[in-house]
């Protein structure tokens, strides 16, 4: 979910881009099919998706579904009108990002909010005709979020963003180039916590030039993405929302119900229950930082916990 921005490419292009991306692989038996049938699974182009579509599709190998992975198959303006042409069957979207890009596709307000599971009742109420559903979002958690140095924290008694008031005039916030506009970056802290800052400093999107930027002491606070290792791996603490500014962007499935049966939706909805953001921040730091297969993680995360 880590783009927050929604553009709409014309069915050509999407059509070009499912030619030229990854053509996958096969989790499954390779001389044939399962008799309960073949599911491919999709991953948008970072490490967090491609773990989470094996997980998935690990889970389902072991109820003895024929697995296809379409790895790195693209952003969401690729991935999502896949599912709706059928082209994969499955993916890990996230519930206020996929309902904000429905919602835009289809030209309506934009509804999401800091309430997952209302997010994903509207998210189903505009992809029912599409024959898609979501199923129960997860604990786990990937949007927005602000973090500081440990260091900074301990000296200021910081725990949750509003504790930032005390210090924020002699503070440099750090944030991508379109932060000053973004009703979720420095307005909306401005105008959910009262947060003024002395400066803003333009960088990336919880990248490597944020990291650095704190490394350097260039800023004292920054956005980053709530489950990204690189937050653990940089000593930083993500300050709690404590008065909800971010929309809820928790991971749901998202799924063609022509093959969501009763099996696997349970087991799907099971996978979910158990998934929580220190887990998956762990697994994102294990593929980005320590450079592990994201495949081989999601097998061991499948083995760890029963599926």
């Amino acid at each position: 979910m880590r783009l927050k921005r929604v553009f709409v490419l014309g069915a050509s292009m999407v059509a070009l881009a499912l030619l030229t991306t990854s053509c996958g692989s096969t989790g499954g038996p390779s001389s044939s099919a399962s008799p309960k049938g073949t599911i491919t699974i999709a991953s948008f182009n970072f490490s967090e998706s491609i773990i989470l579509a094996h997980i998935y599709g690990e889970a389902l190998k072991n109820k003895g579904y024929t697995i296809k992975y379409r790895d790195k198959l693209g952003n969401r303006e690729i991935v999502e009108p896949a599912l709706e042409t059928g082209q994969i069957d499955l993916y890990a979207g996230y519930a206020a990002t996929d309902l904000n890009f429905v919602d835009k596709r289809q030209s309506v307000d934009l509804e999401a909010g800091t309430d997952a599971q209302a997010n994903v009742q509207k998210l189903n109420a505009r992809l029912s005709s599409k024959a898609i559903k979501a199923l129960d979002p997860s604990p786990a958690v990937d949007q927005n979020a602000f973090a500081v140095t440990k260091a900074e924290a301990d000296q200021n008694h910081l725990t949750k963003l509003s504790d930032v008031t005390a210090v924020a005039s002699g503070w440099t916030l750090g944030g991508p180039p379109e932060c000053p506009q973004r009703p979720f970056c420095k307005p909306g802290l401005e105008q959910t916590y009262g947060l003024h800052f002395k400066a803003f400093k333009a960088l990336d999107a919880g990248g490597p030039l944020t990291y650095a930027a704190f490394k350097s002491g260039a800023i004292n606070i920054g956005l980053v993405f709530s489950s990204d290792g690189g937050i653990s791996a940089n000593n930083l603490v993500v300050l709690e929302d404590d008065k909800h500014l971010q929309q809820a962007d928790n991971i749901v499935p998202l799924i063609r119900t022509a093959v969501a049966n009763s099996e696997v939706t349970s087991l799907l909805n099971s996978i979910d229950s158990k998934l929580n953001t220190p887990d998956l921040t762990a697994l994102n730091k294990s593929a980005d930082v320590d450079k592990e297969d994201p495949a081989d993680l999601a097998t061991k995360w499948v083995k760890d916990h029963g599926f």
